[in-house]
């Protein structure tokens, strides 16, 4: 998982915007048609990020499997939250790849910015945004889990916690700051904070096994 998901990151921080607010030169405008000439490159992060989905899943019913019985309880609302997170993530990625940029190389345009990843504001962010904030909500609970006994579980414990806290402090401040005009700026940080916390949070499962 933790694996995949460094080789997700950093594909996709590799990935120049060609639209929306980081966009810095030659930008595409709505309905955002010439995005058929970024097929491959701008896709190859999606392919490993939806194994990471299904891992993550995975992932996390291991740990729910290996919690004290006591707060199991905890862990089940984790494991919950993540395939809810998980099939949103990997159905919206399916979609781009499957669906979206084969529509755009047969000229099927009707509806296409809509779906498309390159509307700054458009399904693909929104789907991107319920997911991860749900990924969020399920590291509360597997963060609750934990006891914080043991050294691997208290490193668990507040990287899950951690996760859930930047995660839900950072939608506020680009709600705050750019209300619905926040277009894919918290994306980006969600995903980062997201990603990170399972990185380093499988990092930490594979060297103490809590």
């Amino acid at each position: 998982t933790a694996v995949l998901g460094v080789i997700s990151l950093a594909i996709a921080m590799g990935t120049p915007p060609f639209s929306g607010p980081f966009c810095r030169a030659d930008c595409y405008q709505y309905p955002y048609l010439e995005a058929v000439a970024r097929w491959p490159r701008d896709y190859y992060w999606m392919f490993p990020a939806m194994l990471f989905m299904l891992m993550y899943m995975v992932w996390t019913a291991g740990l729910h499997e290996s919690a004290a019985p006591a707060r199991k309880h905890f862990s089940r609302l984790g494991l919950l939250f993540a395939t809810m997170a998980g099939l949103i993530l990997f159905s919206d990625y399916f979609i781009q790849v499957s669906v979206i940029q084969p529509a755009l190389l047969n000229s099927e345009t009707a509806g296409i910015a809509l779906w498309t990843q390159f509307n700054p504001h458009g399904l693909f962010i929104a789907l991107e945004e319920i997911g991860y904030l749900l990924m969020s909500v399920s590291f509360l609970f597997m963060g609750l889990t934990f006891s914080g006994i043991r050294k691997g579980e208290k490193a668990l414990r507040w990287i899950f916690l951690t996760g859930f806290i930047l995660t839900i402090l950072a939608l506020v401040v680009f709600s705050v700051l750019y209300g619905i005009h926040r277009e894919y700026r918290f994306e980006v940080a969600v995903i980062t904070i997201d990603w990170l916390a399972v990185i380093i949070g499988g990092s930490v499962a594979v060297k103490f096994k809590p």
